[in-house]
């Protein structure tokens, strides 16, 4: 098709520069294009640490489901479910748009070796008033994570395999994924000793264990393809009602949905790059990693790299808006 070589040229150019180590893409526009390819000392199967995708391939659905099922509503306070939080007005829905006041991270996030007493948690204080504006917080999201558990009485990781995991058909997405798959997973960040190799990058949810609401979660392109069809296409899907899906990509504040990003139109500053449709919606992470769809065009786009092996000044920030207008130049 028209255009793949040059997304294939980017790609192959950005590998041979050392702008990034390695890469693996998916896309899928309709039933015009798909097509998967991997660059570097990747393979299409390889298995990338997921970071921040956590947030919507997991804890976002997660949460979804049980308000579906009449279990939460969003707008219920944080508290009514985790008494030890002391701030009643902040409300699920406040943590998923980002909105809720809680700090982005915690003051020591980069001590990865540091224990965490969850308390230090509970006893943050808000930097401004719930809705007041938005400031991107993985804190919100891990205490969305821990409501998904209480209510669920099941570990977050457990819930993620049964409720999206399995349904999907998603076999190489995982929290802790086990040493046996080592090889096929993407290494990510000098940690002074060592790479970083099949542990996640992320600190505070390595101090959690390895599995929160915010981070944690390790996948390929294939999986997250197949996770992005669902919310294209919710009706073919057992995952979250077309409702469901309507609600979390409308932009209510700042490009800011519920868990997802959505793009407002060419003075919208995301990743998927200025031309991409109004109402398009995505999610990126820290080490290299997002996921981006355009409704319109029943586009996917999956770009998965370990930028963050080369440091955590790597270039994929810059390069995602470059990437994503060259895809949609392709399929319009």
């Amino acid at each position: 098709m028209k255009g793949i070589e040059q997304i294939h040229h980017l790609i192959e150019g950005w590998v041979a520069a050392k702008k990034i180590p390695a890469a693996v893409i998916d896309i899928q526009a309709g039933n015009k294009l798909k097509w998967q390819s991997a660059f570097g000392n990747a393979s299409l199967d390889t298995i990338f640490d997921a970071a921040s995708l956590t947030k919507v391939v997991v804890t976002l659905p997660a949460i979804m489901q049980l308000v579906q099922s009449g279990t939460l509503s969003l707008q219920d306070p944080v508290q009514q479910y985790i008494p030890e939080f002391r701030h009643s007005e902040v409300t699920i829905e406040h943590c998923l748009r980002h909105i809720s006041g809680l700090p982005s991270v915690l003051p020591d996030f980069r001590e990865r070796y540091k224990s965490l007493d969850i308390q230090e948690i509970f006893a943050l204080e808000l930097e401004f008033s719930p809705g007041e504006r938005v400031s991107y917080s993985d804190i919100g999201m891990v205490l969305v994570g821990w409501i998904i558990t209480r209510l669920t009485k099941k570990p977050l990781d457990i819930v993620a395999k049964e409720a999206i995991f399995a349904p999907l058909g998603m076999t190489d997405s995982f929290f802790n994924p086990p040493a046996s798959l080592r090889e096929r997973i993407a290494p990510t960040e000098w940690d002074g000793e060592k790479y970083l190799h099949g542990e996640v990058h992320d600190e505070t949810c390595y101090r959690l264990g390895g599995v929160a609401g915010s981070a944690g979660l390790f996948s390929t392109a294939d999986d997250l393809s197949r996770y992005a069809r669902a919310w294209l296409f919710p009706e073919q899907h057992a995952l979250l009602t077309r409702a469901s899906v309507d609600a979390c990509t409308k932009s209510v504040i700042k490009g800011r949905g519920i868990g997802w990003q959505v793009h407002e139109g060419p003075d919208s500053m995301m990743s998927c790059g200025p031309h991409w449709p109004s109402g398009s919606f995505g999610h990126t992470g820290y080490t290299g990693t997002s996921l981006w769809i355009d409704p319109a065009h029943q586009l996917s786009v999956v770009f998965l790299t370990n930028g963050v092996h080369l440091g955590r000044d790597h270039e994929v920030k810059e390069l995602r808006p470059i990437l994503h207008e060259a895809i949609l130049d392709m399929v319009r």
